[in-house]
C-alpha cells in the first residue's frame, strides 16, 4: 500500500512526486514510455550532435517555478541569442531586421488594424478569469465562436489576419477555425503577455538547458530512489471510498494506494478503463481535447552558414511548411544547426512524405529563405513525429474547440474520489508550458496534503499575484498604441465628413439654397 501512486513521469508527475515524497509520503510512479520526460525529450548522440531537444526545452526569466527547479537540480541554463539580424520571409522576399518576433511594416493601414486587434484581444483577455474562464462574462458568446470567425470578423487587412492566423499555429499547432475564441483569450490570460507575444522574439524563447531538459526529469527521478517504474502503462484504476484506488497495468501488475494522480495529457485518459467511470462532464471533456499537429526538426550542418552572412539563423515565414525557427548550435558554437517545428495544417500534410523527403522540403526552405544554396546540403537531420508519439497524442499541448470550455471545462482540474489531475492543461499560470506543468504539480501535491491533513485549505488564488513575479516584465502598451483610432474608425472619421459636405453640396445645389 503506497500513499500515492502517480501515472506519468512528465514534470507534472514528478514535480508532485519530488514534493509530496518531501512530506513523507510513499510515492510512487508509474510511465508508460521506456523513459521519464513526458513532452520534453532529448536525444543524445555524442559523436553526432551530443544532445539534442525534440520536446520542450525554452524558458524565460519570468517562469521563476521551471528556473527556481533547474537551480535545485543543479542544471544550467544559456541564452540562445547573440543579437545578429532576423529574418522574415513572404510572398518570396526576404528581410532582415533586428528586434521583434515580426518585422516593422510601414503601412499605416497594417498599423492600426494589427494595433486594434491586439488591444482587443488584451481587453477581452482581461474579461476571463484564470481559474473558471467559463465564469466569464461573455463566456458563452466567446465560446460559440472559432478563432477563425473572430479573425475574420475583425481583421480589416489581409496582413493582420494572416499574422494572427500565424501566431495560432505557432501557440497551439492547430488552425483558426480548430480553436474556440475564448478558449484562446483564457490562455492569453494565464501568464501570456500578448504585447510580448507579437513584438518580442525572446517571448516564451529565450534560455535553454545545457545537456537539455529532459535532464529536469531524471533529475527527479533520481531522486525518488526507485520509486519510478518504466514501461508500465496503466490501463485500468478502481477505487472505493474506504480501501483507496487499485491501479493495473498493461504487464499485470497491480498496486495500491490511498491516492491517484493522474499527469498524463487529459486526451489519454480514454485509453484507462476507470471503475467506478468518470464523472459524465468530465468523460466528456476527455474526448473533446486534441491534441495539437507538430513535428520537430533539426538540420544540422558543417558551417553556420547563416552567421556568416551576419544573420542569426532566426526566421519567421508565411510561406512554406515551417512558421518559425532559430539557430540550435551548441553553447559554445559546435554543431551548426537549424531547428524548426512543422504545424498545424503544415504537418499534417508532411506525414504523407518519407523522411528523406521532409528533409529536403524543409532544407528547401531554409535555402530560399537565407539565399544561400549550401543549406541545401545538411550534415545530418534530426526529427520527432509528436503526432505519432503513442503517450502524447500530439504537441504542444491539448485545444478546446467552441463549446467545450463553457459546457465541460469546470471538470478539468476536478477530483474524482480518491484520483487528483494534473499536467500543464491544467495550469492557471503559463499553461502548455513547462513552467505550467510544474506548477499543476505544485496544486495537485497541495490538494493531497490537503487531504491527508497535513497542510491547511490550497489557496486557489495564490497563482493571481504571479503575472508581476521578478523577471523580465511584460511589455506594456505605449501611449500611441492606445491613442491609435481603428482602421474602421479612420476610415468612418474620414469618409463620414467627406459624405456630409457632398451631400450638403448636392443638395444646396438642387435646391438653389447652397450660400457661402
Amino acid at each position: 500500500m503506497y500513499d500515492v501512486v502517480i501515472i506519468g513521469a512528465g514534470i507534472s508527475g514528478l514535480m508532485s512526486a519530488r514534493l509530496l515524497t518531501a512530506q513523507g509520503l510513499d510515492v510512487l510512479v508509474l510511465e508508460a514510455r521506456d523513459r521519464v520526460g513526458g513532452r520534453t525529450c532529448t536525444y543524445r548522440d555524442p559523436e553526432t550532435f551530443e544532445y539534442a531537444d525534440m520536446g520542450g526545452a525554452y524558458i524565460v526569466p519570468e517562469q521563476r517555478r521551471i528556473t527556481q527547479l533547474a537551480g535545485e537540480l543543479g542544471l544550467e541554463l544559456y541564452k540562445i541569442r547573440d543579437g545578429s539580424l532576423k529574418t522574415a520571409f513572404q510572398q518570396g522576399k526576404s528581410v532582415v531586421y533586428h528586434d521583434g518576433l515580426l518585422p516593422p511594416v510601414y503601412n499605416p493601414f497594417y498599423i492600426l488594424d494589427s494595433n486594434n486587434v491586439t488591444r482587443m484581444i488584451k481587453r477581452m483577455a482581461k474579461e476571463v478569469p484564470i481559474d473558471a474562464p467559463w465564469k466569464a462574462k461573455h463566456a458563452k458568446e466567446w465560446d460559440a465562436i472559432t478563432l477563425k470567425e473572430f479573425f475574420h470578423k475583425r481583421c480589416w487587412t489581409k496582413y493582420s489576419y494572416d499574422v494572427m492566423s500565424l501566431l495560432t499555429r505557432a501557440l497551439f499547432c492547430v488552425e483558426t477555425h480548430e480553436v474556440s475564441l475564448l478558449f484562446f483569450l483564457w490562455y492569453i490570460s494565464t501568464g501570456q503577455s500578448f504585447n510580448r507575444l507579437i513584438n518580442s522574439a525572446d517571448a516564451t524563447q529565450e534560455k535553454k538547458f545545457v545537456g537539455g531538459s529532459m535532464q529536469l526529469c531524471e533529475r527527479m527521478a533520481e531522486q525518488l530512489h526507485g520509486k519510478v517504474k518504466l514501461e508500465s502503462p496503466v490501463i485500468r484504476v478502481v477505487q472505493n471510498s474506504t480501501s483507496g484506488v487499485e491501479v493495473y497495468t498493461a504487464s499485470g501488475e497491480s498496486y495500491s494506494a490511498k491516492y491517484l494522480i493522474s499527469a498524463v495529457p487529459l486526451a489519454l485518459l480514454n485509453r484507462i478503463s476507470f471503475s467506478p467511470p468518470l464523472p459524465a462532464r468530465k468523460f466528456q471533456l476527455i474526448q473533446r481535447l486534441p491534441m495539437g499537429n507538430a513535428i520537430k526538426t533539426i538540420m544540422y550542418y558543417d558551417r553556420p552558414y547563416w552567421k556568416e552572412k551576419g544573420l542569426s539563423g532566426e526566421f519567421i515565414s508565411f510561406d512554406g511548411p515551417i512558421v518559425y525557427g532559430q539557430d540550435d548550435s551548441k553553447p559554445d558554437g559546435s554543431h551548426p544547426a537549424l531547428v524548426s517545428c512543422v504545424r498545424a495544417r503544415n504537418a499534417v500534410e508532411l506525414l504523407s512524405m518519407s523522411l528523406e523527403e521532409r528533409k529536403q522540403a524543409i532544407a528547401n526552405q531554409y535555402a530560399t529563405i537565407f539565399r544561400c544554396p549550401e543549406l541545401l546540403s545538411p550534415t545530418n537531420y534530426i526529427e520527432k513525429n509528436w503526432m505519432a508519439e503513442e503517450f502524447s497524442g500530439g504537441c504542444y499541448v491539448g485545444t478546446l474547440q467552441p463549446g467545450i470550455l463553457t459546457n465541460f471545462g469546470s471538470a478539468m482540474r476536478e477530483p474524482f474520489m480518491n484520483i487528483y489531475f494534473a499536467g500543464t492543461e491544467t495550469a492557471t499560470y503559463k499553461a502548455g508550458y513547462m513552467e505550467g506543468a510544474v506548477q499543476s504539480g505544485e496544486r495537485v501535491a497541495q490538494e493531497i496534503l490537503q487531504a491527508c491533513g497535513k497542510v491547511s485549505a490550497f489557496d486557489s488564488e495564490k497563482t493571481s499575484a504571479e503575472k508581476s513575479i521578478p523577471g523580465k516584465k511584460p511589455t506594456n502598451e505605449s501611449f500611441v498604441e492606445k491613442m491609435l483610432p481603428s482602421l474602421p474608425t479612420l476610415v468612418t472619421g474620414i469618409t463620414v465628413p467627406i459624405i456630409a459636405t457632398l451631400a450638403y453640396i448636392f443638395l444646396g445645389h438642387k435646391y438653389n439654397k447652397l450660400s457661402f
